[in-house]
């Protein structure tokens, strides 16, 4: 995986740098152009039946699910091109980091075990790659309008009924991606993946939020709606990352190719 940090190899861009360089907001879109096939069901599979089996087996199940999740992920690695494996690979990371915060540090939530699953962090990189899958079949303007007029109502509820306050600042959180972000569509479409996954975890019993956030005081449901508000901040750096990453290489390589003209037309010249 080094080549994941290296300069393209031409000086032409890569596509999601092309779109990013042309002032194009849902770089999401750039990844996957040609997926490897029924890779959506492959990783509602494998979220669905890896999350039953870390509910129902215990640590046999926890096992499991975590071979199957890095199975799907290292497919999907092995099938993208440097854009979609520089995702993965960013995602799984900052991920990871994510929940170590949130669960082990700070304590929001926690897993049946008291551990951070091995499979959760290629968990989050395969329900962002679903996102992306999903969200190119949906019109950016009414997604984004419905789903933040829908959460915008229920969070004033959240607040004033102090049924899930968090939810509210999370909601906060979701609204400022969706208004600075680089795909509001990609962002709108995980709060809603997010939140099933979230609901459907949450009734088996994989991990519990607390009801009130430490620190905080905040009241928060089990799980909180805008739970969704995280993934979008996940997918939000991820796609900074890989879009800064490809605008680099661009930079690089056309300035290779500016100073190696020069000396190719000298040596034409001065045989």
């Amino acid at each position: 995986m080094s080549d994941l940090l290296a300069p393209a190899a031409a000086a032409r861009p890569t596509r999601i740098g092309s779109r990013a360089a042309a002032g194009g907001l849902d770089t999401g879109g750039a990844l996957w152009p040609t997926p490897p096939r029924f890779a959506a069901a492959h990783i509602v599979a494998v979220i669905t039946a890896g999350l039953a089996l870390d509910a129902l087996l215990g640590w046999t199940g926890q096992h499991l699910a975590t071979v199957w999740a890095c199975a799907v992920w290292i497919w999907l690695y092995r099938a993208g091109g440097l854009p979609e494996r520089r995702s993965l690979v960013l995602c799984l990371l900052i991920a990871g980091f994510g929940e170590i915060v949130l669960s082990l540090v700070w304590g929001v939530y926690d897993y049946q075990f008291g551990n951070l699953p091995l499979f959760v962090p290629p968990g989050h990189a395969l329900l962002m790659t679903l996102g992306v899958l999903v969200a190119r079949k949906l019109p950016t303007r009414s997604t984004v309008l419905t789903i933040t007029a829908l959460g915008g109502a229920y969070a004033a509820y959240a607040w004033f009924s102090d049924h899930d306050r968090f939810g509210t600042v999370l909601f906060l959180l979701f609204a400022l991606c969706v208004a600075f972000g680089r795909d509001r569509r990609l962002y709108s479409v995980m709060f809603l993946l997010a939140l099933a996954m979230e609901l459907y975890g949450t009734a088996l019993g994989n991990w519990v939020w607390r009801p009130l956030v430490p620190g905080l005081g905040l009241s928060a449901a089990n799980p909180p709606f805008a739970a969704g508000a995280f993934y979008a901040l996940l997918d939000l750096l991820v796609l900074g990352a890989v879009v800064g990453l490809a605008r680099r290489a661009t930079t690089q390589a056309a300035t290779a190719a500016a100073f190696q003209r020069p000396s190719s037309r000298s040596s034409r010249q001065n045989p």
